[in-house]
């Protein structure tokens, strides 16, 4: 069940391979800070944390941090705690966010909530974010923790606008995308903009980085938004459908709403706000998405999403990193093709 959505033909798949080399040396030290700082003598906290950070993610915020330290040319030790923060900080979204949601699945493994309940995983997730905190401070600069900190707050705002607006097919285009900038593309624009301050770039150049970060998370979430209508479970690490069996209102759901007849608004009402979403409800939400344009023109404002973000870093100078993170763009969108 769903759409093929390949819109510009065969092209040559995108990868974050430079990425993933460029930072290679500072992840396995990232990755070794996870395991120590996610450690407690109280047995369940390892568990669960160790349960979701080992769940396959690919470590993009984090390697977003390095990579934009190395690119000013940072030599320091603080890149690897703030990558690490930021790391924790998306982990402990994630913990939240399946127990608000009612998550089964995460990254094709049963939530923690499925399996130690959900005061445990909200919890661990607040441990996470305490250690997050202690990191940040242990690095010194007041800038980089006004930045994260700034960003843990936005978050959470993001998570009540959006249980506020649970259901709401009245929400507009304009609501739902600042819903998505504080859920998502904060943290984004947060791990790429501590880099360059811990750095001690220049303000144009920390302006640059947070653009870049805010542009790339709205562009990444608009495509998991379409993702949940004609992906597949591998790139979107959740059942295809979810977000319509949860009555999720995301943008191919607000556009195909807005552009449908009475009778299909009628279903949709049916389907997001009654909780009648099986199968076949799932199967015919993707017809009328596609009669009407909704998955394509999420994508299409994915991409121009991406290209301000491509647009951010293009006065900077010329970096194997600054080519790396625009590879991060092109992967990102890529996933629908």
């Amino acid at each position: 069940m769903g759409v093929v959505l390949n819109i510009e033909g065969k092209r040559e798949p995108a990868s974050i391979k430079d990425l993933i080399d460029l930072t290679a040396a500072d992840m396995g030290r990232v990755n070794e800070l996870i395991l120590s700082k996610a450690g407690s003598d109280v047995e369940m906290i390892p568990e669960i944390a160790n349960h979701l950070i080992s769940s396959g993610g690919k470590r993009l915020r984090p390697m977003l941090t390095l990579a934009a330290a190395q690119m000013f040319g940072y030599a320091g030790e603080g890149h690897v705690k703030l990558a690490t923060a930021v790391e924790f900080m998306h982990t402990a979204t994630l913990l939240h966010d399946d127990v608000v949601d009612e998550s089964a699945l995460r990254r094709g493994k049963k939530t923690a909530r499925m399996i130690w309940g959900n005061q445990a995983s909200v919890l661990v997730g607040d441990f996470l974010l305490g250690q997050a905190f202690r990191m940040m401070v242990e690095v010194g600069s007041l800038e980089a923790l006004d930045i994260l900190s700034s960003a843990a707050s936005i978050i959470a705002e993001g998570e009540v606008m959006q249980l506020a607006a649970a259901k709401n097919l009245e929400t507009t285009e304009d609501e739902h995308f600042a819903v998505i900038k504080a859920k998502t593309a904060a943290l984004f624009s947060a791990a790429a903009e501590v880099g360059p301050v811990i750095a001690l770039a220049s303000r144009n150049d920390r302006a640059a980085l947070r653009s870049y970060g805010m542009n790339l998370g709205l562009a990444f979430q608009l495509i998991d938004d379409a993702l949940d209508y004609g992906g597949s479970s591998k790139d979107l690490g959740k059942n295809v459908g979810d977000d319509f069996r949860e009555g999720k209102v995301t943008l191919p759901v607000i556009l195909a709403y807005r552009r449908g007849t009475k009778a299909e608004r009628t279903f949709w009402k049916r389907a997001i706000e009654d909780n009648v979403a099986d199968d076949a409800g799932l199967e015919k939400a993707i017809g009328l998405m596609t009669r009407h344009g909704a998955i394509a023109d999420t994508i299409g404002r994915a991409r121009h999403f991406g290209e301000i973000a491509r647009d951010a870093l293009a006065p900077l100078e010329a970096t194997p990193q600054k080519s790396a993170l625009i590879d991060v763009i092109d992967f990102c969108i890529s996933r629908v093709n």
